[in-house]
């Protein structure tokens, strides 16, 4: 019983662990100042969870290509 406890949690790591990477990734590309992009990158550094949802709802969009 206790291994499928430990496979969860390790599995739910990695996806909070990828969706942090795509977080970061997000805020890289966006058009924000400098600042704010530090600031949210910490933000989602610091409190993984947490930042991811308020970056989710309130963070800054990566710059979208039209052709």
């Amino acid at each position: 019983m206790e291994a499928n406890m430990f496979e969860l949690r390790g599995l739910g790591g990695l996806v909070i662990l990828a969706l942090d990477l795509w977080a970061l990734i997000s805020i890289y590309n966006s058009s924000a100042t400098s600042g704010k992009k530090l600031l949210w990158a910490l933000l989602v550094i610091i409190l993984p969870i947490l930042g991811f949802l308020i970056w989710l709802v309130a963070g800054p969009r990566g710059t979208s290509r039209r052709i």
